[in-house]
C-alpha cells in the first residue's frame, strides 16, 4: 500500500536543508551543471517501486533497437503501478519544482505530466544509449526543456555491469564524469544543446538483471539564447573512433517504398531511431 503521509514520499524538510549545498555543487560541476544526491528518498518506498516495476515482458514497452540505443521505455499512466504513480506525482508537484528552482537557479519551471521521453526506463543486458544532447522543445506544447532528473532503482549494482551515466565535454574529446546508476541515487542536470550524456557501452549485467530508472524532464517558457542552436530532436554524438551509422535506415526506406504498411511498421519498430531522451 502507498505510504499514508506525503512526507514519506517527498521529504520536503530534507529538500529544504539540502538545497543550498546542492545549488553550489550544481553551479560548480563539470563538464556542465549537475548534482548527484544519494539516499534522498525513503528506501522502503523505492524498494516497493522496484518490486512493482514491470519486467521486460510485462507491459507494452516502447522498444528502441538501433546503432544508437537499445532500451525500453514506458510513459503512459496505465503502465505505472501505485507507488510509482505516487512518486511521479510528487516529483511533478510545486514543492519539488521549488526545490529544483533553488538548486538550479531556473525559475518558473513547468513539469511534464505527459512524461514525453521520460517515465520508466529499463535497459537489459547488451543495451546502451549513445552520447547525445536531448530534444530541446516539447513536441506538444513547444516549451523549452531545461532540466533532466534521473532516479536510479538498481540495488546491488556492480561496477563490472557498466551502465554508468557519462557526461562528456562540449568538444566530445573525453568523458568528464561517470555516475554509477545506484539505488536511491538522483541526478539533476541542465539540458542544453551542449550537455552531452549517455551510457554508450553495452551493459554486461547477467541475464534477468536490468538497469532501471525513472526519468522526469522539466521545462520553461523561454530560455537563454546561448543555450541552443535551434529546435531539434535528439543530437547523437560519436565518441572518438566511434561509428553510429544506422544500419537499418536503408531498410526502412526500402520498406516504405515497396512493402505493405503492416510490414513497414514492423521494420520501423525493430530498427527505428525514434529517440526522445
Amino acid at each position: 500500500m502507498p505510504p499514508a503521509h506525503p512526507d514519506v514520499v517527498l521529504p520536503t524538510d530534507r529538500l529544504r536543508a539540502l538545497a543550498p549545498g546542492a545549488a553550489a555543487q550544481f553551479r560548480a560541476a563539470q563538464p556542465f551543471p549537475h548534482v548527484v544526491l544519494d539516499g534522498l528518498f525513503d528506501a522502503g518506498l523505492l524498494a516497493g517501486i522496484v518490486a512493482e516495476f514491470p519486467r521486460p515482458g510485462d507491459i507494452s514497452w516502447k522498444k528502441y533497437r538501433n546503432a544508437r540505443e537499445v532500451k525500453l521505455a514506458a510513459n503512459r499512466d496505465e503502465f505505472f503501478q501505485p507507488l510509482t504513480k505516487l512518486l511521479l506525482y510528487h516529483l511533478n508537484s510545486a514543492p519539488f519544482l521549488d526545490f529544483l528552482s533553488e538548486v538550479t537557479g531556473i525559475e518558473n519551471l513547468i513539469a511534464d505530466s505527459y512524461y514525453e521521453g521520460g517515465g520508466m526506463h529499463q535497459i537489459e543486458r547488451g543495451g546502451k544509449l549513445a552520447i547525445h544532447a536531448d530534444f530541446n522543445r516539447h513536441p506538444g506544447n513547444r516549451l523549452d526543456r531545461r532540466l533532466n532528473v534521473l532516479l536510479y532503482l538498481n540495488d546491488q549494482w556492480h561496477d563490472d555491469y557498466g551502465g554508468c551515466l557519462e557526461l562528456w565535454d562540449r568538444d566530445m574529446t573525453g568523458c568528464a564524469a561517470k555516475i554509477a546508476p545506484l539505488f536511491n541515487r538522483m541526478v539533476i542536470f541542465a539540458t542544453t544543446d551542449f550537455t552531452f550524456h549517455g551510457h554508450p557501452d553495452a551493459l554486461t549485467c547477467p541475464e534477468g538483471v536490468t538497469r532501471k530508472s525513472l526519468a522526469l524532464y522539466y521545462f520553461s517558457n523561454g530560455r537563454p539564447a546561448e543555450e541552443v542552436t535551434g529546435a531539434h530532436t535528439t543530437l547523437f554524438q560519436e565518441r572518438p573512433g566511434e561509428d553510429l551509422a544506422d544500419q537499418g535506415s536503408w531498410l526502412k526506406k526500402f520498406a516504405k517504398d515497396i512493402l505493405p504498411p503492416v510490414l513497414t511498421r514492423w521494420i520501423s519498430q525493430h530498427t527505428g531511431t525514434a529517440a526522445k531522451s
